[in-house]
């Protein structure tokens, strides 16, 4: 007999995940009558997280001169609360507790994207999940990272240690670049404006036999051309 959804353990991650979102709206419809512009940067920052990553969202948080602590807190709450509906509603999919058709949908490509990472990291196990959480690659991240966790079956106090771990890791890292990249901007500029003449110089000759040959190839469509009219 199948137990009560909030009795298994993904219902209950998945109530943690509720109450998570209730305190976030809470804290948001707090802001919207103290200080709209907080409130709409709160908003702006999760979304960032469900749609753009965590480093979007972090990025927000320093560009409104939000401090380490509260953008390292605020960030690692979002992804904690977006893997608690993404692990539980992805487990009680494939256990058959949720049967909505578009939510399998959602789940079946998360699914496929942990199942093209899934040989390379089940080798490494806590570890794995670890650093690629925490990796800043395309399709590697928390959601991700606890669905390969579940699929390579470590168990749930290891995945999760494993997931969470890795998304502050990630945060912190991302912190920090960020904030020596934004106090560096002038330093960075003059070290890209670098980089581009050096590749320019010593791609040189490439770049003038490349142009030399449009030039050529332009003259011999227009001989062409003319000896055509000629005709």
């Amino acid at each position: 007999m199948k137990q009560k959804l909030f009795q298994t353990i993904e219902g209950k991650i998945l109530f943690v995940g509720i109450i998570l979102a209730v305190l976030l709206l809470m804290t948001v419809g707090y802001f919207a009558f103290v200080d709209m512009k907080i409130a709409k940067i709160l908003v702006l920052i999760f979304l960032a997280h469900t749609i753009g990553g965590r480093a979007a969202g972090i990025g927000l948080c320093i560009m409104n001169n939000f401090g380490p602590v509260i953008t390292i807190c605020y960030n690692f709450y979002l992804e904690v609360l977006i893997v608690c509906f993404t692990y539980s509603i992805f487990v009680l999919t494939v256990n058959n507790y949720v049967q909505m058709p578009w939510l399998r949908r959602m789940m079946e490509k998360i699914s496929n994207n942990a199942l093209e990472q899934k040989d390379k990291i089940e080798a490494y196990g806590w570890i794995g999940i670890f650093f690629f959480v925490m990796a800043p690659f395309f399709m590697t991240g928390p959601m991700v990272g606890s669905i390969i966790g579940y699929m390579i079956r470590i168990p749930l106090v290891k995945n999760l240690s494993a997931t969470f771990g890795g998304t502050l890791a990630a945060i912190i890292i991302w912190f920090f670049c960020f904030d020596f990249m934004q106090q560096q901007f002038h330093l960075i500029q003059y070290i890209f404006a670098g980089i581009v003449v050096i590749v320019i110089l010593s791609k040189y000759k490439s770049i003038k036999n490349f142009l030399f040959g449009i030039k050529g190839h332009e003259a011999n469509l227009n001989a062409v051309k003319r000896s055509h009219d000629k005709k």
